[in-house]
């Protein structure tokens, strides 16, 4: 009974497959084919999907269209050079480069197949560089001549600027797709990353560091850059358990105490030479810097040995001058801007340490005239800073006239070759720490908040 029970089902079988059979193969075969199509479709969109990034940053800041961070500027577009942490200047949108007639021409030849983002190709006619006394040949689709009346070194440093037409149409990685105004300002500006058009990117800007700590805890914004502290109140972001905080150092700016050369008792650069030795080796706001480079530089003279905190070395210098010596104590007063008004206080501490009676006054702005300033100056690329030092410019806010210094940094924007020029700057930071117009103190740290 039982092998009757199989063969018949056997039989059965044969025959469902026999009538069945054609249509089984073929709805196996569409299934099969589905599921490759299902596969690979869930491979090609469920990762772009996880891709998308919808980041909100936050900034403290008012830009208009003409002032926005130079962070942003370099994600829209480049310039003809670009330039590395060091300084140095590196081929970008130019492939190469060569300088002519004492640094006085400079030929750039672009790269070919570049394009901006709306798609139309980069050619030397596109190039809209304006500069005073600069003459711009274009000898062919993708050779740019600039034609300056006096060399000028640092002239690869300043085609660095990303180049843009039509607005805000560059050669980036990122373009505009959103952007509001209020009145001149910029209130937000979006962007699109050109590769995937899902990672996206929106910049708001906040009036104040209080604002954009507020802004980051009502869930405006998922990312607050460059914040000058980690802290909230009474308490630290560090203690928020969502946030993640990435204390990094600032190494475009230079927090520095400014002397006024001119002034009666300033004028003494034992007394500047005093100050600057009883001046800490570190502060709780930044990373010390005893030169007036950052030490990435390829100028940056490593072999200067800093005037670190030297108290006995300091009460000499003040005793060789007749202020130092004279009966009544020295009084001197700090002027600072109100983000490093810790930073006076803690060298209030120091010099009254001296036995000089030390007052701070908080300024918004440079004072046209002081005798001590406490601020900071943004560290240019190129490490000319002819303005800062430089006797006959408007800028040199110490009063500062030292002729050999002078002659250093005219030479040191003039001169092409890279050793002669390395060996000027050498030579300017050896001659201006000597002289001590002024006291390097650090670059500041900044704090950036992710919320997780």
């Amino acid at each position: 009974m039982a092998l009757f029970k199989r063969r018949l089902f056997f039989w059965l079988l044969k025959a469902y497959i026999k009538r069945w059979g054609r249509r089984i193969f073929l709805l196996i075969v569409i299934g099969a084919l589905g599921f490759f199509l299902i596969l690979n479709a869930f491979k090609f969109f469920v990762p772009k999907f996880l891709n998308s990034q919808k980041e909100t940053v936050g900034i403290v800041g008012a830009y208009t269209l003409d002032s926005l961070p130079s962070f942003i500027l370099n994600k829209l577009s480049v310039g003809l050079t670009s330039i590395s942490k060091d300084g140095m200047p590196h081929p970008a949108l130019a492939k190469s480069w060569k300088i002519d007639n004492n640094g006085k021409q400079y030929t750039f030849f672009l790269k070919r197949n570049m394009h901006f983002s709306d798609g139309s190709l980069l050619t030397s006619n596109k190039i809209n560089y304006s500069f005073s006394d600069v003459r711009i040949t274009r000898p062919n689709k993708f050779t740019l001549v600039f034609s300056l009346k006096e060399s000028y070194s640092p002239f690869l440093i300043t085609v660095s600027s990303p180049i843009f037409k039509n607005g805000f149409v560059g050669i980036g990685d990122y373009k505009i797709i959103d952007l509001k105004l209020n009145g001149p300002f910029v209130e937000y500006i979006t962007l699109a990353s050109i590769k995937n058009p899902n990672h996206i990117i929106t910049y708001r800007f906040y009036p104040s560091m209080s604002a954009l700590k507020t802004a980051y805890l009502l869930g405006e914004i998922r990312i607050a850059q460059g914040l000058d502290n980690a802290r909230y109140k009474n308490t630290s972001f560090y203690d928020f358990v969502n946030t993640e905080v990435k204390k990094t150092v600032d190494y475009s700016h230079l927090v520095t105490i400014f002397y006024n050369t001119k002034d009666p008792v300033l004028s003494d650069a034992r007394i500047r030479d005093a100050l600057s030795y009883a001046v800490p080796d570190h502060f709780p706001d930044g990373l010390r810097n005893y030169l007036p480079l950052s030490p990435y530089s390829w100028a940056y003279n490593k072999d200067l040995e800093p005037k670190t905190q030297d108290y006995v070395h300091a009460h000499l210098l003040l005793l060789s001058t007749p202020e130092g010596t004279a009966s009544a104590k020295l009084s001197l007063k700090i002027e600072t801007l109100p983000a490093y008004l810790s930073t006076a206080k803690i060298i209030k501490s120091s010099w009254e340490k001296l036995g000089i009676r030390v007052s701070i006054e908080k300024v918004n702005t440079i004072p046209s005239k002081f005798q001590i300033f406490l601020g900071s100056f943004i560290l240019p690329k190129d490490p000319d800073e002819y303005a800062l030092w430089h006797s006959g410019q408007n800028d040199n806010i110490s009063n500062y006239k030292n002729l050999r210094i002078d002659k250093l940094l005219e030479d040191g924007r003039r001169i092409v070759n890279f050793s002669k020029r390395q060996s000027i700057y050498m030579d300017f930071q050896k001659y201006l720490l000597a002289d001590s117009p002024a006291t390097f103190l650090y670059f500041p740290y900044t704090y950036n908040l992710y919320r997780k």
